[in-house]
């Protein structure tokens, strides 16, 4: 057996399970959490002087598209996990529309194998729905549900026939997390708004009507089969307020920083930087996802990272691919928003990491306890820094946020109780871990 490691953070205000904060220490052994106290008599192996810093559990990002294997020109999973973890972001969930798809046991595994070769942080992937129901759909493992795109995709994935997408909720009881936007719909728009370049169209062809139709459906069908439904990147004030009205217990539903952050206005200002799937929108639609947020209609927060090239995003719209980073600014984003009185660091933590684990059944991750993975993230509250493209790490080199002045940003970041960054020092010699789904 190796030796026992331990690490030891001291004088850190941490936020306990319950909300509270103590400034203290914490003791790590190996991979987990062994004691939390406002003092540790022992000497660990190594130890960190947190005076001053925050520590927050890490970031559970549970929606990432991080292009290996296929796209890799636009990230990959090691250059994706560096930029996790300067983001604080110590888990992510990654989705299924890589080349190949990720439809098989086969694909899955070897997304699993190239993770453990390459990523910093821990890691997990979702697998894709198609028409065809592929043998692996419910058997596949690890994997923390079925990703079904109803809109927004083409060839395999796309899933928008109501025959095909009931044949998916009939079966099984495994999560289906859905994209949720109205294929014909967009369809119609396209034809509607045909040669106009003008990328802030983009919000008008997918508008909010074509979003709250598919969540209607999927909800629909949720209901009928009592079947885990979670509702990704939720972006209109209408889907917000029928989930307000008519959600089920076993729905669960996530938003995005730029869904609450960017509006239509962002088109102005930096162009198909502000373009994605599902739209930004109007900002009576941010105001109205706050207030679900703050309510808890929406569970959760994630990036839906989607880095594409400044070549490929300086081509002329409709050309111009949908997507944008947002591991490395998701964290200090919301505790901007906490700082500057819009929710609590408490609440932000709930939402990026304690209420994604207990969505996904990931054990042991999402609190400051003992017998918890130490996967933490010590952030600095009082100090505020701009978003800088020469700063990013992510593979595409730029940020829809780029000159935002934000607080929270990460000091240190600790996976599986190993420093994975250090002061704006990598150590890329550390690897995550294949996440767990439990049953229960």
């Amino acid at each position: 057996m190796a030796p026992t490691s331990s690490l030891l953070i001291r004088r850190a205000r941490i936020l306990l399970p319950n909300g509270e904060f103590l400034v203290g220490d914490v003791l790590i052994c190996d991979r987990q959490i062994v004691k939390v106290a406002a003092e540790i008599a022992l000497e660990g192996d190594r130890e960190i002087d947190a005076i001053g810093l925050t520590l927050l559990p890490g970031v559970i990002d549970p929606q990432v598209h991080f292009r290996e294997p296929g796209l890799e020109h636009k990230e990959d999973l090691f250059t994706a996990s560096c930029a996790c973890a300067k983001g604080g972001v110590t888990s992510f969930l990654e989705m299924p529309n890589t080349r190949p798809l990720t439809t098989t046991q086969a694909a899955l595994d070897d997304k699993l194998r190239l993770a453990a070769e390459k990523c910093l942080v821990n890691y997990g992937f979702f697998i894709g729905a198609t028409a065809e129901i592929l043998p692996d759909l419910l058997s596949a493992n690890p994997t923390p549900g079925i990703k079904v795109f109803m809109g927004s995709m083409h060839g395999q994935l796309l899933m928008d026939d109501e025959a095909n997408l009931e044949a998916i909720f009939a079966k099984g009881d495994r999560l289906i997390a859905v994209h949720a936007e109205d294929q014909a719909r967009i369809n119609q728009r396209r034809q509607e708004f045909a040669g106009i370049s003008d990328v802030a169209i983009h919000s008008q062809i997918q508008d909010n009507q074509a979003a709250l139709l598919a969540t209607q459906l999927a909800l629909k069908l949720s209901q009928k089969y009592q079947r885990r439904l979670h509702i990704l990147h939720l972006s209109t004030g209408e889907e917000a307020e029928l989930l307000r009205q008519e959600k089920p217990s076993w729905v669960t539903a996530e938003v995005t920083p730029q869904h609450l952050l960017l509006n239509t206005s962002a088109y102005a200002t930096i162009g198909s930087f502000a373009q994605m799937n599902p739209p930004l929108r109007s900002p009576r639609d941010n105001e109205i996802l706050w207030q679900a947020l703050l309510d808890g209609v929406i569970d959760f927060i994630a990036t839906d990272h989607a880095p594409h090239t400044l070549a490929e995003k300086a081509q002329t719209y409709p050309n111009t691919p949908s997507g944008m980073p947002g591991v490395e600014t998701s964290l200090p984003l919301m505790l901007t928003q906490a700082v500057e009185g819009r929710c609590t660091v408490a609440q932000v933590a709930n939402w990026m990491s304690a209420a994604v684990a207990k969505a996904y059944k990931i054990p042991n991750k999402g609190k400051i306890a003992p017998g918890f993975d130490a996967d933490l993230v010590l952030v600095d509250l009082d100090n505020y820094r701009p978003v800088l493209r020469s700063e990013m790490l992510t593979k595409c080199g730029w940020s829809p946020f780029e000159g935002w002045n934000l607080t929270g940003w990460p000091v240190v970041t600790v996976v599986g109780g190993k420093v994975v960054f250090d002061h704006g020092k990598l150590d890329t010699n550390v690897r995550g871990e294949a996440l767990t789904f439990d049953a229960e």
